[in-house]
């Protein structure tokens, strides 16, 4: 069994940034504590941190403190190197890592970045540092600007270099090679390399080596003067505005920068109109050069109008802006969660998962974090594609939702809205969602629209609903995204971002109805705690249910846990544990236990119980010393929606724990509610447990 993985290069700008994002992300859904150990950093000294380090540490959440990320700053290593020779360094760095491997159940260790002084010393630095760290390598080596054969002899040239030194190789990927020669030099890798060595090629994408707007304004140290929230801008490559607008005009492309001169207020204009025409591709941002501003009139118009696009100035001529620009190379940065993204979506794409892991972890950890949960959950959604409905397809959270859905192909998806209004939004917010990859429709105009007014009429009609009646409600994208779901044109639905909850769900309980054998729709949260994953029920539907409705809310929530990799152990949830409360409340928890156990034997249950009693072992032991379930409750069934929902609500916001939900439960078809208060995050979480929910339906 091995604990750690070394990623290693011997040029600069190859790529390890992506290899790390993916292995730590897939190794997250494995284990419950991941370190990462970078032994030599590309700084000169200790106060300015390494980007990549704290871009895995902040994105992942990881649980390790940053001075223990790294042993020595180049400058550092380069000094013991030649004062006391590489051995003494080796040793540090080993003490360090040690630290870390004792703490954590996997260590993915970088190697240095071949940038600036030392590079002589550096490559045999890292094979040294692999050897005594006894960790297994993943090579990686660049293949851009490179013939087949150039890359072809570095991989081999690196893969000797560590087998000679008895390092072993887990894998070797040849990563931002031209696409035209990406089969040539599989094929070639792939017949002189041992046939167990894991072998990836992936192609160049111009989407994870272009820069943004925010780091071409660090290089260039301007000025922001307009449009400041809108750095985040991919530039995929920029032109010189220094001529005739109509002749401008032509060469703006998809992302572009515009570098003109601060006095070209025609081009500037002509920009900005172009970027808000529908005509014409979205531009990433303007550099004003020269030092010099537009004229007063310019700046006057500029600020009526409505500005979607960075606006910078520099102090450097063209020429020399244009150079710097086109030196820079991009990275990945914890600020840019949309590289982030993209990059471990191509690590999973090209990269062979599923025989990395076989070889690098073997071991099954207990219990379940919530990252390991949320890994599950879209590998699960992603195993049977479903195809959802999204009612509020004019909202900007959905909207941000869709294109992180649809670009990681977890589902398909259909959003209800108008389609321009929705593909203007989509422009405006610099969303990466092609429109070919999803449906939009307008229930009104739809082709569907006669034969759904028609159902729900023929569904309703006993419940005095006239034919009129059908037709204006169908026109509501509640009922409309519902019907899709009854009709078997989606597969489930999600909304509320907008809506009320009451909107959302009242026409599921009109003609979707509940499940043989259930009587009450119900709701569970999925509690993402710091070390652990609860299941919350019921936070949102039932204001005060009855004895036999918490007995169906306790098992309905039981079953759900178990669906998505949680072990069911029921805690009824009351302000009393056992025989010491009495009380008509007391009396309804009491009840419902007792109808559990009668009719789920199978299921671990305890009620009434506290909270602290049914979470926290010690207090659970002194109260309920024989209890399955004091102290490592995973289910918490609330006795009404005021505890519930307050509840949930506190614990979220005291110990910044995710909630993932409401999921409702007992539906013959899975349907869902957000909270006008939702963040994209529980868009996309909603979504996905909404698909695995149809997996079963």
């Amino acid at each position: 069994m091995t604990k750690s993985i070394f990623i290693a290069t011997a040029e600069p700008f190859a790529g390890k940034s992506i290899i790390a994002l993916g292995i730590v992300n897939m190794l997250l859904g494995k284990a419950q504590k991941i370190g990462y150990f970078k032994p030599i950093i590309n700084q000169e000294n200790r106060d300015k941190k390494d980007n990549h380090i704290e871009t895995i540490l902040e994105y992942f959440n990881l649980p390790i403190q940053y001075k223990d990320t790294f042993a020595f700053t180049r400058y550092e290593a380069l000094q013991r190197l030649e004062d006391e020779g590489q051995g003494e360094m080796i040793d540090t760095i080993i003490k360090k890592f040690k630290k870390i491997e004792d703490n954590y159940d996997f260590t993915i260790i970088e190697g240095s970045d071949f940038r600036g002084e030392g590079l002589a010393f550096e490559f045999e630095a890292n094979v040294s540092i692999a050897k005594n760290l006894n960790a297994p390598v993943l090579i990686v080596v660049s293949g851009h600007l490179k013939t087949t054969a150039q890359i072809i002899n570095s991989a081999l040239s690196i893969f000797n270099s560590f087998k000679n030194r008895e390092v072993q190789i887990l894998a070797v990927v040849a990563n931002k090679v031209n696409p035209d020669q990406a089969e040539d030099v599989k094929e070639l890798l792939k017949s002189q390399l041992p046939e167990d060595i894991i072998l990836a090629v992936i192609p160049f994408d111009k989407s994870l080596q272009s820069p943004t707007v925010k780091e071409i304004y660090h290089s260039l140290q301007g000025k922001i003067i307009f449009g400041k929230e809108y750095l985040s801008n991919k530039v995929d490559h920029f032109i010189t505005g220094a001529m005739q607008v109509p002749n401008f005009l032509n060469h703006i492309a998809e992302n572009v920068l515009i570098v003109t001169p601060g006095d070209r207020g025609d081009i500037i204009i002509a920009a900005l109109q172009a970027n808000l025409s529908t005509s014409y591709p979205k531009i990433a941002g303007l550099v004003l050069t020269a030092g010099s501003q537009p004229e007063e009139p310019i700046m006057r118009l500029i600020n009526g109008l409505k500005i979607v696009v960075p606006i910078i100035c520099v102090n450097t001529g063209t020429f020399q802006t244009t150079t710097q620009i086109g030196a820079i190379q991009s990275k990945i940065s914890a600020d840019d969660p949309k590289k982030i993204e993209l990059g471990i979506q191509t690590f999973e794409k090209y990269v062979n998962m599923q025989a990395l892991d076989e070889r690098i972890i073997t071991f099954k950890p207990e219990g379940i974090t919530p990252h390991m949960f949320q890994y599950q959950l879209t590998k699960w959604a992603k195993s049977e594609k479903k195809h959802i409905v999204l009612p509020e397809g004019n909202d900007d959270r959905i909207l941000k939702a869709t294109a992180r859905l649809i670009n990681q192909e977890i589902v398909e998806l259909t959003l209800l809205g108008d389609a321009n209004e929705i593909a203007a939004s989509i422009k405006r917010l610099g969303l990466n969602l092609d429109l070919n990859n999803i449906k939009i429709i307008n229930p009104a105009h739809s082709n569907y629209y006669t034969d759904y007014v028609e159902t729900l009429y023929e569904l309703r009609k006993n419940k005095n609903v006239t034919i009129e009646m059908a037709r204006d409600l169908m026109t509501d994208v509640s009922y409309f995204g519902t019907m899709m779901v009854y009709k078997g044109h989606a597969d489930g639905m999600v909304s509320g971002a907008v809506h009320t909850t009451q909107h959302t769900i009242r026409p599921a309980l009109q003609f979707l109805k509940t499940k043989p054998g259930v009587s009450v729709v119900s709701s569970v949260f999925f509690m993402c705690l710091p070390d652990r994953v609860s299941v919350f029920g019921d936070c949102a539907v039932n204001p005060n249910p009855t004895a036999e409705q918490l007995a169906e809310i306790a098992i309905s929530s039981a079953e759900s846990s178990k669906r998505f990799g949680i072990e069911p152990r029921i805690a009824m949830l009351s302000y009393s544990s056992g025989t010491s409360g009495e009380g008509e409340d007391v009396e309804k928890v009491r009840r419902a236990t007792e109808i559990v156990k009668l009719k789920r034997p199978d299921l671990k249950v305890e009620g009434p119980i506290q909270y602290d009693a049914a979470v926290d072992p010690v207090i659970g032991n002194q109260k309920m010393p024989n209890s399955m379930v004091a102290g490592k409750a995973s289910v918490l069934i609330f006795p009404d929606l005021n505890t519930g929902n307050n509840t949930y609500k506190a614990v979220q916001r005291e110990t910044g724990a995710l909630a993932i939900g409401p999921m409702l439960q007992g539906l013959n078809k899975p349907v869902n509610d957000l909270s006008r208060g939702c963040t994209t995050d529980d868009i996309f979480n909603t979504v996905i447990i909404t698909a695995i929910q149809c997996q079963d339906s």
